[in-house]
Parts: structure tokens; C-alpha cells; sequence
């Protein structure tokens, strides 16, 4: 039943991805934030991807103010409180259990706060884009560690390039826009998303493998204006954390299970492979050094570690 209060402003939320509510983790969140606050009163309207601009201009509009709420990534974050760069180490985290166990009862995600909200930025939550990232390629199956040696990835930036190097591989920096091009030519021979990526991008036609690596979770983030926040009364802030802790378990009941996924990619020509236990170990203990090399604020590896509980 919709609460009645005084109306309010649209509350306007920046798509990251297409509106698919079967494949895309950001849109299930932002959908079902923003049905949650329109059946509680609150106008929410949401906007298509990049129409309100790209990554920086959106933290840009967010941080003074001007936008709401947006689908963003932890990159973009990570400028205002590297803390959130933890959630994203490659196996560090047992499973996406432990990972939600350390933002709730562990306290990381106030502590992201702690250095968000005083540049404007509140962390609503982190989001899975789907389920934990595994490998791509072009050409060469990933099938054993061994198997990335020497092949060039497109890499989101120098953590992921550090990441690459550690297995023994090579990583260029390619704009999201630009990757179809960088794979067609062989600029890039593959890259770590969730399953769902290249369905959905339409990158089918020459992705030819997917490694099931389950390296990392597949965070991004619903970042909310500060202003507009603390603008809320206590009955609309009320409505907006019942809103994120609805868009939570919505997305994630959407990554907890990869098997349709998996299908269609086998359905679109791709072959998916599944590692060995001794494989994937070998992965884990070649991304040790990165947590170290991971670029957060003095003491927060220590407290992603406590929160885990190690």
C-alpha cells in the first residue's frame, strides 16, 4: 500500500545496461528499486543507459546533487574511497555469501561511506552484474593456468593489467565501447566478465570460449546522491532502505544460479569449460600479491581481512 506523503521530486535512476530483468543483474536491482519506491509514493523514473551521461559525468552529477541515483562502477567509486576496490579481488572471497557477510555484519559498506558521503556520494549497495566472472577468448581455450600465457586481454584498467601479468599473461586498457573492434582485430584476445556479457552485448560472433573461473564477484555499485538523501524525511528514508534491501535480494536470487546462462552460450557457439579444482588453486595462489598491490587506504586490506574473518 502506497504511504501517503507530500510529493516529492522524480527520483531519476541511471541505467548501467539494456533493461533485461533475465539476464542483467544492474537492471534487476535498479528495476525493482524503483517499483518498490513508485508502489510506496516516491516518483522514480528510470533513464536508459548513457542518456544522462557516461561513468564520470554520472559520479559527477551524483556527488552535486543533480542525479539521484545511478548504476555505476566500483572504478568510478573507488576515485572517491579505494576501500570498495576490495570487493573485486580476484578469489578472495569464498563465495558471494562472504562477500555480503562482510559488507553487512563485517561493516565494510559503512566504512565505504565513511569516505563516499563526505564528497556526496552515498554506496546504496554493491550490485552483481551476474554471476562471478570467468574468462573469455577469442582463440585460445583457457582450459589449465598455463593456457594464459602470453595471451593479450582486454583489461578495465592497471588492477586488471597487474592481475593479468601475475598470471603470467598481457593486458591492454580498451574503452568498453571499443572491445568489439579489439577482439575482431586481435588487439585484445578475450576478457573477464560475468557469463551473461557478450549475450547481451552481442559479442557472440567472435567470442568462441568461456572459461568458468569464478575469479571474482561481478561488483558494481547503486550510488545515490548524499544530498538528496539527507534531504529524505525519516519515512522516506524508511521506503528507500526497504527499496535497496528489496533490489539486494532480487539480484541476488539473479546470480545464484548460472546453469541458464551457461546454456546459452552453449546454444550461441561457445564452449564453456569448467576447471579442475587444481587449476582454479593454482589461479587463487598466482593472485595473492594483487591484494597487497590493490590501491585502497592504509589499514582497509586489513579490515577486508577481519571481516572475513582470517
Amino acid at each position: 500500500m502506497a504511504v501517503s506523503m507530500p510529493a516529492a521530486a522524480e527520483v531519476k535512476i541511471a541505467l548501467d545496461s539494456p533493461p533485461d530483468l533475465e539476464k542483467s543483474g544492474t537492471y534487476v536491482w535498479a528495476h525493482t528499486f524503483g517499483n518498490y519506491l513508485n508502489e510506496h509514493g516516491m516518483d522514480a523514473e528510470e533513464y536508459e543507459r548513457n542518456s544522462l551521461g557516461e561513468e564520470a559525468e554520472r559520479l559527477d552529477q551524483v556527488s552535486q546533487g543533480l542525479l539521484e541515483v545511478s548504476m555505476s562502477d566500483a572504478k568510478s567509486a573507488g576515485t572517491l574511497n579505494g576501500t570498495v576496490s576490495g570487493a573485486s579481488m580476484p578469489y578472495f572471497f569464498d563465495d558471494l555469501d562472504q562477500l555480503d557477510m562482510a559488507l553487512d555484519k563485517g561493516g565494510m559498506l559503512a566504512r565505504i561511506n565513511e569516505g563516499t558521503t563526505p564528497k556526496g556520494v552515498r554506496v546504496l549497495d554493491l550490485v552483481m552484474t551476474g554471476t562471478a566472472t570467468g574468462i573469455f577468448t577469442t582463440e585460445v581455450p583457457i582450459r589449465a593456468f598455463e593456457d594464459m600465457q602470453n595471451v593479450r586481454m582486454r583489461a578495465l584498467d592497471e588492477v586488471q593489467i597487474n592481475t593479468f601479468e601475475q598470471w603470467g599473461s598481457k593486458g591492454t586498457i580498451v574503452s568498453w565501447s571499443e572491445v568489439p573492434n579489439a577482439l575482431q582485430t586481435g588487439v585484445a584476445g578475450g576478457y573477464i566478465n560475468p557469463a551473461f556479457v557478450p549475450l547481451t552485448y552481442g559479442h557472440t560472433a567472435f567470442i568462441k570460449y568461456f572459461t568458468n573461473a569464478e575469479m571474482s564477484p561481478s561488483v558494481r555499485v547503486a550510488i545515490a546522491s548524499e544530498d538528496w538523501y539527507q534531504s529524505l524525511s525519516d519515512e522516506e528514508r524508511e521506503i528507500v532502505e526497504q527499496a535497496v534491501n528489496a533490489a539486494h535480494e532480487a539480484n541476488r536470487k539473479l546470480v545464484s544460479d548460472d546453469s541458464a546462462v551457461l546454456k546459452q552460450l552453449e546454444e550461441a557457439g561457445i564452449e564453456v569449460i569448467e576447471l579442475t579444482a587444481e587449476e582454479r588453486e593454482k589461479f587463487r595462489a598466482a593472485s595473492q600479491p594483487i591484494y597487497e598491490a590493490t590501491d585502497m587506504p592504509e589499514g582497509a586490506l586489513e579490515a577486508w581481512n577481519t571481516a572475513v574473518g582470517r
